[in-house]
C-alpha cells in the first residue's frame, strides 16, 4: 500500500507536468491504472487540484528524472514529515496505580447501575479494565463480589468528569440512532396539559369563553393576592354574584 500522501491529487499533478506512463504513476500513487486513465481523459478527479511530491518531499527530483527516461523504472516515495504529522498518534493503554486498581469493581459497578448503554469497549478504555472484569462484575462471579458497591468513577480518581460526560453523551447519541432506526419509540413519562395538573382554574376558563376573550394564564402570585389581602378582581366578583 503507498504511504503518499493525498494520491489523486499526486497524480493528477503527474498526469499533467510529466510523461510518465499510466502504469508508473499507478504504481506510485498506488491507483489502478485505469484511474489514472481516468484522470488523464477528465473523468476522475475533475476538480481535484494537482500536489506536487516534489515540493512535499515526497519525491526526488532524479527520481522523476530517471523514470521519464525509463518506462519501466519504478519512482521510490520518500517518507514525507507532513504525512508523519498526519498520522494519529497511539494512545497509550490507560495505566492505573495500584493504590486505584482495587475500585474499579466499584466504578463498573456504578457504570453498570447507571449507564448500562455504556459499551463495555467504552468502559474498558476509561477505567483501564478488562472486559472480562466487566463481565464477572455483571454476572456477580467476581471474587470480591460481597464487597463491591457502585462509586462514582470520578470521585474514585479514576476518570475525570470531562472524560466521563463525553462517553455518557456518545453513547446516548449511539442508542438514539440505533432505537429511531429500529423504530423503537420512548415509553418514557410525558407532559401533561394544565387542566390535567389544575393549574388552570375552570370557572375562570368559563367566564373566558362567555365574554369571547382570550383564556388567562395561571398566575399563583397574583392569586395569593387575591384571596389573602381581601382584594377581588372583577372576574372574581362575577363569581360571588
Amino acid at each position: 500500500m503507498s504511504d503518499i500522501l493525498m494520491p489523486k491529487a499526486t497524480a493528477v499533478w503527474l498526469v499533467d507536468n510529466t510523461s510518465l506512463t499510466f502504469e508508473q504513476i499507478a504504481d506510485f500513487c498506488g491507483l489502478h491504472p485505469l484511474e489514472v486513465k481516468g484522470i488523464a481523459d477528465g473523468e476522475v478527479a475533475r476538480d481535484i487540484r494537482g500536489a506536487d511530491p516534489i515540493a512535499n518531499g515526497q519525491l526526488l527530483r532524479e527520481e522523476l528524472d530517471a523514470a521519464q527516461k525509463n518506462a519501466t523504472y519504478r519512482m521510490r516515495a520518500q517518507k514525507s514529515r507532513h504525512a508523519e504529522l498526519l498520522k494519529p498518534a497511539k494512545k497509550a493503554p490507560r495505566y492505573t496505580p495500584v493504590s486505584r486498581r482495587q475500585d474499579r469493581p466499584d466504578a463498573i459497578a456504578w457504570f453498570l447501575r447507571n449507564h448500562p448503554e455504556v459499551p463495555d469497549s467504552q468502559m474498558s478504555k476509561l477505567l483501564g479494565t478488562t472486559k472480562a472484569t466487566i463481565d464477572q462484575v455483571r454476572n456477580r462471579s467476581h471474587w470480591n463480589t460481597g464487597n463491591i458497591k457502585p462509586v462514582d468513577p470520578v470521585t474514585l480518581g479514576l476518570v475525570s468528569q470531562l472524560e466521563l460526560d463525553a462517553a455518557v453523551l456518545k453513547a446516548a447519541e449511539k442508542k438514539a440512532k440505533d432505537d429511531a432506526r429500529k423504530g423503537i419509540v420512548s415509553d418514557g413519562p410525558t407532559l401533561r396539559s394544565a387542566a390535567e395538573t389544575g393549574l388552570v382554574d375552570p370557572a375562570a376558563q368559563a367566564l373566558a369563553r362567555a365574554a369571547n376573550e382570550p383564556e388567562p394564564r395561571h398566575n399563583p402570585v397574583a392569586d395569593q393576592d387575591v384571596f389573602s389581602g381581601g382584594v377581588f378582581s372583577e372576574a372574581h366578583a362575577d363569581e360571588e354574584d
